[in-house]
């Protein structure tokens, strides 16, 4: 459903990684791996368009995005390493913000009960100035479970997450994999052997210098 071929990243006249070569279907979870500074946030902003790719395609659904992009955005539910919440607003007027940029209407009853699955219960009226590293974390999560996406793009989701936290969230991946959706991740999270997880290394995808 999710197609790359032979992209190219370049920053800084320094390239991170070329003929960038995978396939991820419905129900798989990916993970990218990579060590700092290989592209894994550059490759996950670029799918985004949030940063250009120097060559290659993406195609979703036999579509190529270029195509259409707007198609392929109303298809993911994103969160990025800088999660894009306004501080002074609260977490419910954060979720309602984000979700108009979609040009979707959510209700606040609908909000509250993502909230309240991502643990957040009680802090829906908080300003997010107020919260700590995690909850912010947490109501940036919140919104996967109101974009109703098929493809969901994290950047390290697990960060400052705490150990019950991280527990649900494999858990919500696995669902929402089992539900024909997909994941696309970048993480230092160590996952258990068994888990359903595939991977894309990029140290695969690295040139040497004067390519």
């Amino acid at each position: 459903m999710l197609t790359v071929s032979d992209l190219c990243a370049v920053r800084d006249d320094r390239v991170l990684f070329a003929k960038l070569d995978f396939q991820l279907q419905a129900g798989e979870i990916m993970q990218v791996l990579g060590a700092n500074g290989t592209g894994k946030t550059t490759l996950l902003n670029g799918l985004m368009g949030l940063a250009p790719f120097e060559s290659g395609s993406i195609v979703w659904h036999g579509e190529n995005i270029q195509d259409n992009p707007i198609h392929f955005k109303q298809s993911v539910a994103f969160v990025g390493h800088l999660l894009g919440l306004k501080p002074l607003l609260t977490a419910i007027e954060n979720l309602q913000f984000l979700a108009q940029l979609h040009q979707k209407t959510v209700s606040v009853s609908h909000i509250e009960q993502a909230l309240k699955k991502v643990g957040l219960y009680g802090y829906e009226d908080v300003p997010i100035a107020y919260l700590s590293a995690g909850q912010k974390r947490r109501v940036a999560l919140a919104r996967l479970f109101l974009q109703q996406a098929k493809l969901w793009v994290l950047d390290e989701p697990f960060t400052a997450i705490d150990l019950a936290g991280v527990k649900a969230l494999e858990q919500w991946l696995v669902e929402h994999a089992q539900q024909g959706g997909m994941v696309l991740l970048t993480t230092h999270h160590v996952f258990a052997p068994d888990f359903p997880l595939k991977h894309l290394d990029l140290a695969q995808y690295r040139v040497q210098e004067g390519y």
